[in-house]
């Protein structure tokens, strides 16, 4: 009974996968292609880099400041 669900749970996994890889209208080989923003411009990546990162990275010690500045 397992083996049976396995091979069945196996086989629509390799089918959800190989629809999903012909569907999603890739050219494949090309780097940055998949990403959500755009890698061509290096200033305007390390611009989006530092200000992602940076928000994260001050998030703690301004919300630390905002309580501790609470009246």
């Amino acid at each position: 009974m397992f083996a049976t669900a396995a091979r069945i749970s196996n086989r629509l996994g390799r089918n959800v996968m190989s629809n999903f890889i012909r569907n999603s209208h890739s050219n494949g080989g090309i780097p940055g292609e998949n990403l959500p923003f755009d890698i061509s411009n290096r200033y305007k990546l390390t611009a989006f880099f530092i200000v992602f990162i940076g928000s994260g990275l001050s998030a703690p010690y301004l919300i630390t400041r905002h309580q501790l500045l609470k009246k």
